[in-house]
């Protein structure tokens, strides 16, 4: 379309272009990612024909990644749930009888009262998937209608996607702090706003242009690069922005921790760190200085595998730089180290200055006051019914209040184990997390077949529905939905444009259960209805409109921004200079860890299953394995559908060695081949990733086989390609956070007849894990590792 095109529709909402209707939207939802980019949704009778980025929407500036442009495949895709069905057959075999909502909210309500009766709202759970326009309905669900203290992710071992970093973030300076890329401003690289382009930007354990994670849209990073920003990336792999870095640290997975204390030696050693901020918005600078003062680049240089001139360089570079910025990511919380990995790195930006200033990392709230989020409706629960929340043994959860949610591990335990009590009914939105979330899938599989009632709430029909659900409740996607939400800013809305079959949303979803259980909770009728509460009660009056029939026509809206908060009061309740932490000051000397008894300062820790923790078992096992890294076509384990864009582009599951590697395990490229450690072994295929170093494995997670046989033992292949079977639930740091999805041991050989005569899937579901198949010529165990 043209700029001329574009430029007769601004500020419309919503046009018709000949037999299309257009509408300026948001999405933000399954299948999706984290961000909430400006849409045009072009409809035609009622249908979702194409969509394209909305080149007014200050977010995305009219780029849009092929998951959204690829849209119209999912919402027209004719394997879709489309109705609520309730299991006929045995779990497992796949076989459903679809009845009506009010035949599901009925059967839902029978069971939730038994459930109280019997046991108390406490043994139910609810579980979503990561980072949608759910985050705050089904909390609610779970504290409003159901009673429970129980809403977690889908058994993400150490709450380890954003929670360490956010828990490091909230007791260390009293708010979150993200990288500016002026994304808080609705004129974006104006310099009237006061934004001052960074001068280097260091992007750390993500791949941002890919994984846009975090609300963190990685374009923005580009735009930047364009505008003179230099880069510093770290990452096991040579990514697109490594490439074009002035540094490319290759740190091992898992040694993180190692290399920001080592980059912080040379900041204060040298005398490079900002002496007027860390005096004054600074408590604990000597102990950090102390502690860090033998963490030399060689040190780290040797646990980390990066060259100490190159820690050196990317210190001074970053520290010398005004402003700079680091944007990190997710490698970060995938470690057991993970709270003081964050601290380290968030102790960077503090001693350089790099604090709420423009181009450095801003302290963001949610825009006009609006947190909703995990602990949306918590309020609501009693003290005594709150203290029941699993995951009490780990006070910076339960009682310092870094964490609005469950601690995923407490949850499998018990529903494995029945304490302190017994889990009777689980509800998963949006969450797959035998294919994806679960740290060890196949013992996520054996506890869930135990639990008496479970409710999958999802787009298509997933392994995990098929292991246990007894009913299935098909959701709607993004342009089927009205609905609003902000992560930092600015505030959005998602408008309905078209509708499948029988899918609800789920504001609609949350209502009409709630309404059922808990009336008193659910004062309004409809999602706009609950929009308009939400607008009325639970936002400043700042916000520019009051009803979702204003806000739809607005689409986007962006409070005020100011810089350097902490020096107006603008922090703090009580309205005096400072931030909002016990001393009033940024504390690298944590004292919120302290009071809870933890390390009140960042430390390295070596991960448990190392070459250098467990040299015995990397005798066996002798490559490191990393997990998890992003691409294009996938969100997660969304998009595997076969004849989509997605899985044209990405067929297979794929790992990454090097040439040198490969070669000497005798594989080359598009071989498939076993990955195995202790625990258990998936196959997937190879690509040769020359920038690797040769002890480093990395695998792709969330895969499945959507166009396989979806009953048991194959259950849409789930755990023949898949990476969680080598890696460990409930291990997790001393604080509960964190877990070691990034750094594992393994061994890879190549993919035969004769290893692959029981895949997985098999053993797993027909054994409960894995077993020695054991070949009578020679006595050796063919299928590989023992699990359980």
């Amino acid at each position: 379309m043209s700029q001329d095109y574009y430029e007769s529709h601004r500020g419309e909402w919503q046009w018709q272009d000949g037999e299309y209707t257009v509408t300026r939207t948001t999405a933000w939802s399954g299948p999706g990612c984290h961000d909430g980019c400006g849409v045009l949704y072009y409809t035609k009778n009622g249908k979702l024909e194409k969509v394209e980025g909305d080149p007014d929407n200050p977010f995305n500036q009219g780029t849009l990644c092929m998951r959204c442009l690829e849209m119209p495949e999912f919402v027209n895709n004719p394997t879709r749930l489309g109705h609520p069905m309730k299991r006929a057959g045995e779990r497992g075999e796949n076989k459903w009888e679809r009845i009506t909502w009010e035949e599901a909210l009925d059967i839902i309500e029978e069971k939730v009262r038994a459930i109280w009766a019997d046991y108390g709202p406490e043994s139910i759970v609810c579980h979503i998937g990561t980072g949608r326009n759910n985050c705050d309905q089904i909390p609610y669900l779970c504290y409003a209608a159901f009673g429970s203290p129980n809403f977690s992710m889908g058994y993400l071992a150490g709450d380890s996607c954003f929670c360490p970093r956010s828990a490091s973030m909230a007791s260390q300076n009293g708010d979150f702090m993200i990288a500016d890329c002026s994304q808080q401003f609705e004129k974006r690289y104006d310099e009237s706003t006061g934004w001052r382009c960074p001068e280097v930007i260091v992007n750390w354990g993500c791949n941002a242009i890919v994984s846009n994670s975090d609300n963190f849209y990685g374009g923005w990073i580009v735009d930047c690069m364009q505008r003179g920003s230099k880069m510093i990336t770290v990452d096991p792999s040579l990514t697109w922005l490594a490439a074009r870095s002035e540094y490319w640290l290759r740190v091992r997975p898992g040694t993180d921790a190692a290399l920001a204390m080592a980059m912080l030696n040379v900041i204060i050693s040298e005398d490079l760190y900002d002496h007027d901020f860390v005096e004054c918005w600074c408590y604990g600078f000597d102990e950090l200085a102390e502690r860090v003062s033998d963490w030399t680049p060689e040190r780290a240089a040797e646990v980390c595998w990066v060259e100490a001139e190159d820690i050196v360089g990317a210190a001074r570079l970053y520290a010398q730089a005004k402003p700079a910025a680091i944007q990190w990511g997710l490698k970060l919380d995938q470690t057991t180290n993970a709270t003081a990995t964050a601290c380290a790195v968030n102790s960077l930006w503090v001693v350089t200055g790099n604090v709420d200033n423009p181009g450095g990392n801003i302290v963001i709230r949610n825009a006009f006051d609006q947190n909703l989020s995990y602990g949306y409706g918590y309020h609501l629960l009693s003290p005594e019914v709150q203290a029941k929340r699993l995951g009490a043994e780990f006070p910076l959860m339960s009682r310092a209040g870094y964490s609005s949610s469950a601690h995923a591990d407490s949850v499998l335990q018990a529903i494995e184990t029945g304490e302190p009590y017994p889990i009777r009914m689980v509800w998963m939105t949006s969450t797959n997390p035998i294919a994806n979330m679960g740290a060890d899938a196949p013992r996520i599989y054996r506890a869930l077949k135990g639990v008496d009632f479970v409710v999958v709430n999802d787009l298509f029909m997933t392994p995990t529905a098929v292991a246990f659900a007894d009913l299935v409740l098909p959701a709607a996607m993004s342009p089927e939905r009205n609905s609003q939400r902000c992560w930092w800013v600015p505030n959005r809305t998602l408008t309905k444009v078209t509708q499948y079959e029988e899918c609800v949303s789920d504001d609609d979803l949350v209502t009409m259960v709630g309404k059922r259980l808990h009336p008193e909770n659910f004062p309004w009728d409809d999602n706009i209805g609950w929009i308009n509460h939400i607008f009325e009660h639970e936002t400043n009056d700042k916000l520019p409109y009051k009803s979702f029939e204003e806000a739809q026509k607005v689409v986007w809206s962006y409070p005020e921004f100011q810089y350097l908060k902490h020096e107006k009061g603008l922090l703090r309740p009580d309205g005096q200079p400072g931030f909002n932490t016990p001393s009033g000051r940024i504390e690298l000397y944590n004292t919120n860890l302290m009071l809870w008894g933890y390390d009140p300062l960042p430390d390295f820790k070596e991960p448990s299953c190392s070459p250098v923790s467990n040299p015995e078992l990397a005798e066996k096992y002798p490559l490191v394995l990393t997990t998890g890294a992003r691409s294009f076509e996938f969100f997660h384990s969304e998009h595997r559908q076969a004849g989509t864009v997605s899985r044209e582009l990405h067929p297979d599951p794929l790992f990454e060695m090097s040439a040198k590697s490969a070669a000497e395990h005798g594989l080359s490229e598009g071989d498939w081949a076993w990955i195995e450690n202790q625990r258990g072994r998936c196959r997937q295929k190879l690509h040769v990733n020359p920038s690797l170093d040769d002890r480093v494995v990395r695998a792709e997670h969330g895969w499945w086989f959507p166009e396989t046989e979806g009953a048991e033992p194959n259950l849409f292949g789930v755990f023949d390609s898949n990476i969680n079977n080598l890696t460990p639930q409930c291990e997790n740091g001393d604080t509960g956070f964190g877990a070691p999805y990034a750094n594992q041991l393994c061994r890879v050989y190549r993919c035969t007849e004769e290893n692959s005569e029981v895949l997985p899937g098999e053993q797993v579901t027909k054994h409960g894990g894995y077993s020695k198949v054991i070949d009578e010529s020679n006595g050796d165990v063919k299928v590989g590792a023992i699990y359980g």
